[in-house]
């Protein structure tokens, strides 16, 4: 791979900007891995590839699949857990999405590279769109009786039940 090749730097231009209009939906949106972050992944990936590919001998697929691994333990690094619940897991799976556009890009599939960024953008925005769109249906009488049912349940308050006898003897 020569600097001075074009298709060295087209590749690296692809994956600059399929790193960074990814980062840049996360990193609008208060994420982990951000614009720079994302950028180095999808770089970071394609150069490996591309160096795997320009091997002369060997298993050339091996590179790619030491990528895949090292990057399962990059993705379980952000992932958390926090009083019961796992965060993170959207921006690990983020970063398995990267180094997958990365690896295209470095296979040299660079239109379907593009294509890739695109629909992990959608992806991203409009599930959260119907994610939104789901609370707000959930307005009313249901969504004030989940929020006591939570409530009750964060504080450990156990509601006692008033049977008819109590209510007869409280209207006396």
């Amino acid at each position: 791979m020569l600097i001075i090749n074009s298709e060295f730097w087209i590749k690296i231009l692809i994956s600059v900007l399929c790193g960074g209009i990814i980062g840049f939906e996360r990193q609008i949106r208060g994420k982990p891995a951000g614009i720079r972050t994302s950028i180095l992944i999808c770089l970071g990936t394609e150069v490996f590839v591309s160096h795997g590919i320009s091997l002369g001998s060997g298993d050339q697929y091996r590179v790619l699949a030491q990528v895949v691994t090292g990057i399962g333990f990059l993705g379980a690094g952000l992932m958390i857990s926090q009083e019961g619940t796992v965060r993170g897991v959207t921006s690990a799976a983020v970063i398995w999405v990267l180094a997958a556009i990365g690896a295209t890009i470095g296979l040299g599939h660079l239109a379907e590279a593009l294509v890739l960024a695109l629909i992990a953008v959608g992806v991203l925005s409009g599930v959260e769109y119907l994610e939104n769109s789901i609370r707000r249906l959930r307005s009313g009488v249901h969504a004030r009786h989940q929020n006591f049912e939570n409530l009750v349940r964060k504080k450990g308050i156990k509601p006692s039940r008033r049977t008819g006898a109590d209510e007869e003897r409280s209207e006396e």
